[in-house]
C-alpha cells in the first residue's frame, strides 16, 4: 500500500498530545476531521492504532509498532525535503559585492565568470565609502569587496590579488606637467595634494606617496569626498592628486589631464573576503578573482 505521510503526521500528533482536541488545535483542523483521517489510516492498515477509550489516548500494541517505524519514516522524509530545499537555495544564490568608485573591467570580468559557472547567481553591487572598503566586509554588510591599499586593519580578512593598476597624477590641463608623457615623484614636490578628511590618514599618505623619496614634505590641499569633487578641485587649481589609472579610464573632465607617474609601484586591487568564510559561493568568487594573463 502507499503510505500517506500526511495521515501519519496526524497520528503522531495525537499520540504525542494524548488528546484529539489538543492535537487538532496543533494541526489547525477540527477534532472530528482529525478522528476521521486517523480512521482512514487504520482502515488502510487493517488495524486499530489508537486506544480511544484510554485517558489520555494512547497507541494500541499495533499502533506502538507502527509509530516506532513511522517516526523514522517522517524524519527521513523531512531530511529529503530539507536536502532539496538546500539545493534550491544553492541554485538561487546571491552575493553582495562592495566597490569603491569606478570598478573598471575587472569586477565585470569576475562577475561574468561567476555567472557562467552559476547561471542563477544574483549579484548586488554596493558602492562603499573610502573609509568602509574593508570594514563593510568584516561586519557582514557585504560578502566581499574590491579594495585598494592600504588596508591597515586586516584582522579577520583575506585579500586575493585581482590585478595591478598603474598610478597617475591628475593635474589641471593648464599645469606645467599636463603635456608630459610621464612624471616622476620629484616633479610633484611642493604641489598641494588633495586629501580626504573622512579617510584613514594612512590611506591618504599612501596615495600621496608620503614620505617622498626626495625628503620634501608633502603639502596637503583641500579635502574632498567623492571623485567628482576631486576632479573639480583639480580643475580649479586647488591641488593635484595621485590616483589609480581607473580614474582616467572611467572618468573624464575637460579641464583635467592625467599623467602616468613612472617611479611609484602599481596599485594592487584585491578581492577582500572574510577569512573564515568557507561557503562554496565565496570559494567560487575567490577562484574567479584570480588574475588573468593580462592582469
Amino acid at each position: 500500500m502507499d503510505l500517506n505521510l500526511h495521515l501519519v503526521r496526524y497520528l503522531v500528533a495525537v499520540a504525542d498530545e494524548g488528546h484529539f482536541g489538543r492535537a487538532a488545535e496543533r494541526l489547525f483542523v477540527s477534532a472530528p476531521a482529525l478522528s476521521q483521517q486517523i480512521r482512514k489510516l487504520e482502515r488502510s492498515l487493517g488495524a486499530e492504532l489508537l486506544d480511544r477509550t484510554a485517558h489520555p489516548v494512547r497507541p494500541t500494541a499495533a499502533g506502538g509498532l507502527f509509530l516506532a517505524e513511522a517516526r523514522e519514516a517522517l524524519a527521513a522524509a523531512d531530511r529529503a525535503v530539507a536536502a532539496v530545499e538546500s539545493y534550491r537555495r544553492e541554485l538561487a544564490v546571491s552575493l553582495r559585492i562592495g566597490f569603491m568608485n569606478a570598478t573598471g573591467p575587472h569586477l565585470r570580468r569576475l562577475t561574468d565568470r561567476l555567472r557562467r559557472e552559476i547561471p542563477s547567481l544574483s549579484v548586488e553591487l554596493v558602492e562603499l565609502a573610502w573609509s568602509r572598503q574593508a570594514s563593510a566586509v568584516r561586519e557582514g554588510a557585504v560578502d566581499a569587496a574590491m579594495v585598494r591599499p592600504p588596508v591597515t586593519d586586516l584582522a579577520g580578512l583575506r585579500l586575493d590579488l585581482v590585478h595591478r593598476e598603474a598610478r597617475i597624477v591628475a593635474v589641471p590641463v593648464t599645469h606645467r606637467l599636463a603635456s608630459r608623457e610621464a612624471v616622476r615623484l620629484r616633479d610633484l614636490d611642493g604641489e598641494p595634494h588633495l586629501t580626504a578628511d573622512d579617510a584613514d590618514p594612512a590611506w591618504v599618505r599612501w596615495w600621496a606617496c608620503d614620505p617622498r623619496p626626495s625628503g620634501v614634505p608633502v603639502r596637503y590641499g583641500p579635502s574632498v569626498r567623492t571623485l567628482d569633487e576631486m576632479l573639480e578641485a583639480v580643475a580649479g587649481g586647488q591641488g593635484i592628486v595621485i590616483t589609480g589609472s581607473f580614474v582616467a579610464e572611467g572618468y573624464r573632465h575637460p579641464e583635467v589631464a592625467f599623467v602616468p607617474v613612472s617611479d611609484v609601484e602599481p596599485c594592487p586591487v584585491s578581492l577582500c573576503t572574510r577569512a573564515d568564510d568557507t561557503s562554496t559561493l565565496v570559494a567560487a568568487l575567490r577562484e574567479a578573482a584570480q588574475p588573468g594573463p593580462s592582469a
